[in-house]
């Protein structure tokens, strides 16, 4: 089992306005796995879970700045697809804090996307285009296809081009105003903070349990014995890919020589983590211990990920996201004229007893964006 953090390590981000941006530039992922899942992947709430609020469909539930305004049925549609990327959305679409988080993205991609100049508009067209026939070979691979799917979310197709198009039109603009001295300024703060720190690393991994299965392979005290074991091999000049290929339990890297070159040092579990970035270079390690067992390791280089097109991109992202925050917390307050939606109720002060974790506002705040 390789040293990344595992699934249930991970957290949905809080930054709502990434929602559908993250779950779109997934696609490709998602439709490059072209399989079934039981009872489907993207399965749905039922159809009159679809709505997330009642009314007439031409009432206008919000107004901004510059004639602006927001209909029941644009809503309802807003809601409803992001609904069908993520169906655990369907327990939140009553609840007033959910709905507010809901009509303030909207009503952001609206003002923003309004900005776009042509060039950005026909990039991002390009790029919807192709993120739509990714969503329709997809959803089609589900029981009842893609039709099923827009009836249930009480969504027409245009309705996912429209939110995504906005999206698109959106990051593509604010991204457009980020400059390269923005971008290196923020490398560089960021490789301070060793944010970009690889490694080249070689392990043994002795497991407690299969990694498949997750059946039991052996007690604790039987993995530390095992993994001395392999030190002593290493120390008395054995070799360590073939050692990796004998002994290891890692199915990323045993056939390998067990080695992760130029990887993320971050996206181990802390344990794995510290040792790669602590161990003296090429020195076999004493058994480190992680959740997954215990690794035996070796350190071949340790650097700084350098700023190529690549992460220029995905730091120009990451400004135009923290952008796009600022602009929906400062600016949007000042935008709204109307607001008919129901609105969050003053939470009591918490007793002193209650679990952070058990707050029922805390998680419609969640957004499904991929980290």
């Amino acid at each position: 089992m390789s040293p990344k953090r595992t699934n249930s390590q991970s957290r949905f981000s809080k930054k709502w306005i990434l929602s559908m941006v993250a779950l779109v530039l997934a696609f490709s992922v998602l439709s490059a796995c072209g399989k079934k899942t039981e009872g489907g992947a993207a399965a749905s709430a039922s159809p009159a879970a679809s709505a997330a609020a009642t009314g007439n469909p031409t009432d206008v539930i919000a107004t901004y700045k510059d004639g602006g305004k927001i209909t029941r049925t644009e809503f309802d549609a807003f809601v409803n697809v992001n609904k069908m990327f993520s169906p655990q959305l369907a327990q939140f679409m009553s609840d007033p804090s959910f709905q507010q988080d809901m009509l303030k993205q909207l009503v952001t991609f609206r003002v923003l996307s309004a900005k776009a100049d042509d060039k950005v508009k026909a990039d991002a067209d390009k790029q919807v285009t192709d993120q739509m026939k990714a969503i329709t070979d997809y959803f089609g691979k589900q029981e009842g296809g893609m039709d099923k799917q827009l009836k249930d979310n009480n969504i027409q197709l245009q309705d996912i081009e429209s939110l995504m198009k906005m999206s698109f039109y959106t990051m593509g603009s604010m991204e457009s105003k980020i400059t390269d001295q923005q971008v290196q300024d923020s490398y560089n703060k960021q490789a301070a903070d060793h944010a970009f720190d690889i490694a080249t690393v070689s392990h043994i991994l002795i497991s407690l349990k299969d990694a498949a299965t997750q059946k039991d392979l052996r007690t604790k005290d039987e993995a530390l014995a095992r993994a001395k074991e392999v030190k002593q091999k290493l120390d008395n000049g054995g070799d360590f890919a073939a050692l990796a290929k004998e002994y290891s339990d890692d199915p990323g890297s045993k056939d390998n020589g067990g080695t992760y070159k130029d990887a993320d040092i971050n996206q181990w579990v802390p344990e794995f983590k510290a040792a790669a970035s602590t161990l003296p270079l090429n020195k076999i390690s004493d058994p480190v211990e992680s959740e997954f067992g215990y690794h035996v390791m070796k350190v071949e280089a340790r650097s700084t990920k350098p700023l190529d097109d690549t992460l220029k991109t995905q730091i120009k992202s990451q400004l135009a996201e923290q952008s796009l925050t600022e602009f929906a917390e400062k600016e949007y307050p000042n935008l709204i004229e109307t607001n008919n939606l129901p609105k969050p109720q003053a939470s009591p002060a918490a007793s002193p007893a209650a679990s952070p974790a058990a707050s029922p506002a805390a998680s419609p705040a969640a957004s499904p964006a991929a980290k």
